[in-house]
């Protein structure tokens, strides 16, 4: 059964406990990293202005203690395994489609609802967005 590795436990432990639960899950079927969990307000400027983020420090629920979202990333086997993140070739693009898939399929399951940064109107129609960010999950009901 595949684990997180002590780094991504370390950035687990800083979401809220329903994405927690989701990753655990998630990660018992399909190998994967949690990237980042909580992002200080010095690390969202950095995204922001690096355009890894289109949101500025306070804005992002990664920002809230525990964090409402999550960016995971799944790896795939060859010889070594690892993240595919050259998104911009249809075959990555396709793997972080599929393991978002699984995610969403999870949370649901968990009566959770998520939002993907691949879909970030849900009308599961990728072609739509402007902005892609394929790692990341958050919490769309806080309550």
């Amino acid at each position: 059964m595949n684990k997180f590795s002590s780094a991504s436990e370390s950035r687990l432990e800083t979401l809220d406990e329903r994405l927690q639960r989701i990753a655990r899950i998630v990660v018992a079927r399909y190998d994967c990293s949690v990237i980042c969990g909580h992002r200080s307000d010095e690390d969202q400027d950095l995204a922001f202005f690096t355009g890894r983020s289109k949101l500025r420090a306070g804005q992002s629920k990664h920002n809230q203690f525990p964090a409402l979202a999550v960016d995971l990333a799944p790896y795939y086997a060859d010889e070594s395994p690892r993240i595919p993140w050259d998104i911009d070739t249809p075959e990555n693009r396709l793997r972080f489609t599929l393991f978002a898939g699984i995610v969403l399929g999870v949370a649901e399951a968990e009566g959770v609802s998520l939002r993907w940064g691949g879909d970030w109107d849900g009308d599961r129609k990728m072609n739509d967005q402007t902005f892609h960010d394929l790692p990341h999950f958050e919490i769309i009901d806080a309550g």
